[in-house]
């Protein structure tokens, strides 16, 4: 074993004792050392591998061996990098692996390899703090090692001075090793906790270790970083504090999706100046503050489910799971067990123990749609589970206790469906705490326009075009609509349009067959001459109101019950000039 590789693993065999697995292979593809942690992963024994050639390793795939060979000739490094490996039992496993060429007078002689099972990730984060710690008291030893983490790394002294920095933790924040070695750690990080009362101080101080804690750093470029951290007091071998250690990294990207998901669910996305749906977004506000069960009810296509998922996203269950089923879409001898899973062996077919929806809720939000569609028989089992909180899956004798939220929703007259003796009326009363209705589309026909702008900008995003408007007479057909299918409809009919037109606006051809209802039709006659009715007599109560108050719109306002503003555009697109 040459002096290099001895500088880089270490004569004591304990620094090798860590959650990655360490192979270091020479320029002839031999291994030279092989970690614990490499045989607890592959299944191979250092008696198995050391002195053999590494494509033992990568048997079943050989294509791998390519990244080894360009970090051998090529003097290339690789991070986090995946790759598949097969185990002695001939499993192939996915890694995540780090390559790094070791130099010897400007000449790569071997390469560390380092990996880690990914399906071993997790369970490992509690390990990791401790066998950081060990890797940073021997760095001196390990520096190539260290450098491979996948994790920001970085330690400090007693006097706040960082005294290591790996890779990673230059990746992160932007500062180059030789720029943060020496310097103070707020010096480098600039979170607003920095000496504020930071995890770092409680570690130093108390000797409190820090798990998973969530912060923002700023970035050499002057962004802003969210990171996840972990810290620990950094011990020398006479167990005597010398400092502190951290790991962390950057969540930008898990940060980025949760606001994505909040803002795609939250109460200034459903879309409306309509007085019922500003009174239903101020509902949706004071129910998410609850756990009780509500009932959305609405035509389909009104936005049951965004209504639910906003719901979710704003109450106090929102780092858990939001499960939707559709109760329509399952058979009714499997809507049981989707809805309370089942045991290995309760029916035909039941190969295997299956999870249902209620425990993947749970801690979290259940969303029953369609609920109307649900059998009696079921109806009356889940009736028992939400009077008990308690549920059995499908051939079993286990209780199981419910920590899920239960929101349900229905297009059908539930009062209806009752009188009817299709739905039990104790479980609409019990889902019924809360009732919020959708109004239909052809309800809230005030809120239209915003609605087409709303995904004229959407569609203009995702498609990469630049339409503007539609044509006036397009338009028309859009109001006159009765939309059927709401909202739902609307969108996929001006997705429709989008498709089809090639220029800034979309005109009456490029709208779908069934907007384009000929003008000799009499049903179009008819709702072309009410609408004009109703403008017509729109147009006089304004008038009316405008003369009764001398022209004084604030007044007339107050008189129509209508906000000044809305009556100048009302004045405005009905071309009504008082003076």
């Amino acid at each position: 074993m040459s002096k290099e590789v001895e500088h880089i693993i270490g004569k004591n065999k304990e620094a090798m004792v860590i959650p990655d697995g360490i192979a270091v292979i020479g320029r002839d593809m031999n291994v030279i050392v092989f970690n614990e942690a490499a045989s607890r992963i592959t299944g191979f024994s250092e008696d198995d591998i050391v002195s053999k050639s590494c494509r033992t390793l990568f048997s079943k795939t050989k294509n791998e061996l390519r990244y080894l060979n360009e970090s051998l000739s090529e003097n290339r490094v690789f991070t986090n990098h995946p790759l598949n490996i097969t185990c002695k039992n001939g499993n192939v496993i996915n890694v995540l692996a780090s390559i790094t060429p070791v130099n010897k007078s400007g000449e790569v002689v071997s390469i560390v390899f380092v990996f880690r099972n990914t399906k071993e990730m997790l369970s490992l984060s509690e390990e990791l703090e401790s066998k950081t710690l060990e890797l940073v008291d021997q760095r001196n030893k390990l520096e190539a090692i260290f450098n491979s983490n996948i994790e920001g790394t970085f330690t400090i002294d007693d006097e706040w001075n960082i005294t290591s920095f790996n890779n990673s933790a230059s990746k992160i924040t932007g500062f180059k090793k030789d720029e943060a070695i020496g310097k103070k750690c707020w010096e480098i990080f600039n979170s607003s906790s920095c000496r504020n009362g930071c995890h770092m101080e409680g570690t130093m101080h108390k000797g409190k270790p820090t798990i998973g804690n969530e912060l923002e750093i700023i970035h050499k470029t002057g962004k802003r970083v969210p990171i996840r951290v972990n810290s620990a007091v950094l011990l020398n071998n006479k167990n005597e504090k010398i400092g502190a250690v951290e790991t962390f990294i950057d969540i930008s990207e898990i940060k980025n999706l949760s606001e994505h998901l909040s803002e795609r669910f939250s109460y200034e996305n459903i879309i409306g100046k309509n007085k019922e749906i500003k009174n239903i977004i101020s509902t949706l506000d004071s129910v998410a503050q609850t756990d009780s069960s509500v009932l959305i009810t609405g035509e389909s296509g009104t936005g049951k489910e965004l209504a639910a998922r906003a719901i979710h996203l704003n109450s106090a269950r929102r780092t858990g799971p939001f499960v939707a089923v559709n109760c329509s879409a399952f058979v009714e001898t499997l809507i049981e067990s989707e809805l309370f899973g089942h045991e290995k062996g309760a029916f035909t077919g039941a190969v295997k123990t299956k999870i249902g929806r209620f425990e993947l809720a749970q801690g979290g939000t259940l969303f029953l749609d369609e609920i109307g569609d649900l059998s009696l028989a079921v109806q009356t089992k889940l009736l028992r589970v939400l009077e008990t909180r308690e549920f059995e899956r499908v051939g079993g004798n286990k209780s199981i206790k419910m920590d899920a939220r239960i929101i349900a929703a229905t297009n059908k007259n539930l009062s209806e469906e009752i009188n009817a003796g299709i739905f039990r009326e104790d479980l609409f009363y019990r889902i019924n705490v809360i009732n919020i209705h959708l109004p239909s589309l052809r309800e809230r026909k005030d809120d239209l326009p915003l609605l087409v702008n709303h995904f004229i900008n959407y569609f203009n995003g995702r498609l990469g075009k630049k339409i503007k408007q539609f044509s006036s007479s397009a338009y028309e057909l859009l109001l006159d609509y009765s939309w059927p299918g709401n909202i739902r409809e609307l969108e996929n009919a001006i997705e429709h349009c989008f498709i089809l037109c090639g220029r800034d606006i979309i005109q009456v051809e490029h709208l779908p067959k069934r907007l384009r209802i000929p003008q000799t039709d009499p049903k179009y006659t008819n709702n072309i001459e009410k609408r004009r009715s109703i403008i017509e007599a729109e147009k006089e109560i304004i008038l009316t109101a405008l003369k009764n108050n001398r022209g004084n719109r604030t007044k007339a306002a107050n008189e129509l019950r209508i906000n000044p503003s809305t009556l100048w555009r009302k004045m405005k697109k009905l071309k009504i000039e008082y003076y």
